[in-house]
């Protein structure tokens, strides 16, 4: 396994060269604050020079406006996290060998990329709590991007903490790549009211990404972890959370929340398409409506048939000049 260090700022090297791994502990909770303060000095790098500049050109209202610097400012941090977790990855054969994802659990020391990715994804999380404040949210806003920072920081501290960092690290990857289509559909949405194509995009995303999640939770709690020895109690390596999992109740436990909490988050998304096509269906059917009452006004309004020749001082005359009229012969 090489050495085994606590964790610092080195590349995952000792001094001898030999790799260094690390596992969790209190000093974790410095390192976690200090990249709260640069998540949010990034925040204000990305909102002022690259959101404001282009919400001035957009002139969005201000309801636009505060989804749009939300769906911004996700896009950035949904792109760079998912570059970044797609390398970790496949640098350390995540990917190429599924079965990492369960043998020798419980993986209590991890690499120095994987710790330090977990750590700033805590903090940033942590960070967009100050953010709701200092970018004035709507209070109706706010109780929803509470559940949602409290449900990736529940996932991401209960993957570190449980030792199960591989397997959270392809969760992350997957909702990232899923939450990344949608606010990128979201932007262009804003930017184009009759651009939806991208939502079409991440609707089939989303559901892959569903399907892929729930399959890997059944595959690595399910099957997998019940298979691994040696899941005791051992506080003197960090190993606290690991000997849960060799009770079924525990495991079954497990899998019927997430079977529950996907079920829920299918369940908004079958909502929120079918309110979609009805409001795509009803916009169409409006615009048919007033295509076919433009055609009507129009055949009502055709002119009518005029006499031949041309009017002259309230005159009809005829083509040659004279009037259409008979003229009177006077008695001789």
């Amino acid at each position: 396994m090489g050495r085994v260090g606590r964790f610092d700022l080195r590349f995952g090297l000792s001094v001898d060269g030999e790799l260094v791994q690390y596992h969790y502990g209190l000093k974790d909770l410095v390192t976690i604050l200090f990249y709260i303060f640069i998540a949010i000095i990034l925040h204000a790098v990305v909102q002022e020079y690259a959101l404001d500049k282009i919400n001035r050109r957009l002139h969005l209202s201000k309801v636009k406006h505060s989804k749009f610097n939300e769906s911004g400012q996700l896009v950035a941090f949904h792109l760079t996290s998912l570059i970044w977790c797609l390398y970790v990855v496949v640098t350390e054969g995540y990917i190429s060998n599924p079965r990492s994802l369960w043998e020798n659990y419980p993986h209590v020391y991890l690499p120095f990329q994987v710790k330090f990715f977990y750590l700033c994804q805590l903090a940033y999380w942590l960070h967009a709590l100050p953010e709701l404040y200092f970018q004035k949210v709507r209070k109706e806003d706010i109780p929803r991007q509470l559940q949602c920072i409290a449900l990736y920081l529940a996932h991401i501290a209960g993957a570190y903490l449980l030792n199960l960092s591989r397997l959270g690290l392809i969760l992350l990857l997957l909702q990232y790549l899923a939450e990344f289509f949608f606010h990128m559909a979201r932007l262009v949405y804003f930017t184009d009211e009759n651009n939806e194509k991208l939502f079409n995009v991440w609707a089939v995303v989303f559901v892959v990404t569903r399907l892929f999640t729930l399959t890997l939770y059944i595959l690595v709690i399910g099957f997998g972890l019940p298979r691994v020895e040696n899941q005791a109690l051992e506080p003197e390596k960090g190993n606290l959370f690991s000997f849960l999992f060799n009770n079924i109740l525990f495991r079954m436990s497990v899998l019927l929340l997430v079977c529950l909490f996907q079920a829920s988050v299918m369940w908004r998304f079958i909502h929120f398409q079918l309110r979609r096509w009805r409001e795509y269906w009803h916009e169409q059917s409006s615009r048919k409506r007033a295509a076919a009452a433009t055609a009507g006004a129009k055949q009502q309004a055709k002119p009518l048939k005029r006499d031949s020749g041309y009017h002259e001082n309230g005159v009809v005359k005829a083509e040659n000049g004279t009037s259409p009229r008979t003229k009177k012969l006077k008695s001789p």
